[in-house]
């Protein structure tokens, strides 16, 4: 049997509430409970939905959406239960590839579509949280690729994988081993399998791990690159521990915040040693390059 993804949905007036919303939900659900998405409708309304892998406490989510903007809008918030495969494939079916930089995330349905000098990166329907086709990850897409221009790291480490986009752009980008993690365990499954299907199965290493709390991060480590496309509230708790595992002059690239976030993520990081270099902001959402100084 399918595994279900248990949803909430609400219809928001601007992107002003909407961002309110995603933003105190993210502080009380971490990345591997809760994968956010808001986005703009024509009328220029915003919806704002929340999948979670456990059923959430309905009256706890109204409550805290209550304080948040009131409560006729927590009053509208609806719950329903979907299949994980059914979600992630009609987003991709929706989707034409999207790319960024030297990359291109599509599925299997575009793959004649990508061009010759890029690199495509095929991600297909699965039971994780994570396409490829959402402002965070083009951020982070693009931060590598301009940090691969001028900078060949030679440990490189992808935190809360999610799909795997990020792993297999740096693996297939460098063509060098690349260590991925998710607190996930379906996720490490689809991620390995999305490495394999890329022809990068050989290079993309996966494991399953909350934050560094795994033998292999002191063993791979102290890491050149690190990718975390995760939330804003895990990105300041990582902070110290993500800085005791990095070489001299690493460079982390950061998102899956809301761009009135990244003022708060980068002090937890200026605080540990780290500069801020880059900051694109796409759809709301904020990508960040730093690099440490020590």
């Amino acid at each position: 049997m399918t595994p279900s993804t248990h949803r909430a949905s609400v219809t928001l007036p601007d992107e002003s509430t909407a961002k309110r919303v995603v933003d105190a939900l993210s502080e009380m659900f971490f990345e591997d409970q809760a994968a956010f998405a808001a986005f703009e409708r024509p009328d220029g309304r915003w919806d704002v939905t929340v999948h979670f892998a456990d059923a959430p406490d309905e009256a706890l989510l109204r409550e805290l959406v209550g304080q948040t903007v009131g409560r006729d809008v927590a009053a509208a918030v609806a719950f329903d239960t979907v299949e994980a495969k059914d979600w992630v494939k009609a987003s991709l079916e929706d989707l034409v590839p999207v790319p960024a930089g030297r990359f291109v995330v599509h599925g299997q349905h575009d793959r004649t579509r990508i061009p010759p000098n890029k690199l495509g990166i095929e991600i297909e329907a699965a039971l994780a949280f994570g396409t490829g086709h959402h402002g965070t990850t083009r951020g982070c897409l693009l931060l590598l690729d301009h940090v691969l221009k001028a900078y060949r790291p030679r440990r490189v480490l992808d935190l809360g994988t999610g799909t795997g986009v990020l792993a297999i752009a740096a693996a297939k980008a460098l063509q060098d081993r690349v260590l991925a993690s998710d607190i996930d365990a379906p996720s490490v499954q689809v991620a390995a399998e999305n490495a394999r299907l890329n022809g990068t199965g050989h290079l993309v290493d996966v494991i399953r791990a909350t934050g560094f709390a795994h033998p292999r991060f002191a063993a791979d480590g102290p890491f050149d690159l690190v990718l975390a496309n995760i939330l804003a509230n895990p990105l300041r708790q990582l902070a110290g521990p993500m800085a005791q595992h990095l070489a001299s002059s690493a460079q982390v690239i950061l998102s899956g915040l809301l761009t009135h976030q990244a003022p708060a993520v980068i002090a937890a990081y200026r605080a540990r040693g780290l500069v801020p270099l880059r900051h694109i902001r796409i759809e709301g959402w904020s990508s960040l390059l730093l690099r440490a100084v020590k």
